[in-house]
């Protein structure tokens, strides 16, 4: 089989979805909100936050370049 006609074949198969598009979209929109909520909440951790003094903030540093 071509390519041509693998592509052909989804693109035909999503274009007479119905409930298929509704649930697809469903799904989009959860993984956008879920990863926004990551991002925002989990993985909001950067040398700002950490550290909140300027010898916290020295000793990191030292200590990452002198395990190098």
């Amino acid at each position: 089989m071509s390519i041509k006609k693998i592509f052909s074949f989804y693109i035909n198969g999503f274009k007479s979805m119905t409930i298929g598009k509704t649930l697809w979209k469903i799904i989009f929109i959860k993984l956008v909100v879920i990863l926004l909520f990551l991002n925002y909440f989990i993985h909001n951790k950067n040398f700002k936050t950490e550290y909140k003094t300027y010898d916290e903030k020295i000793n990191f540093v030292y200590e990452n370049l002198r395990l190098k």
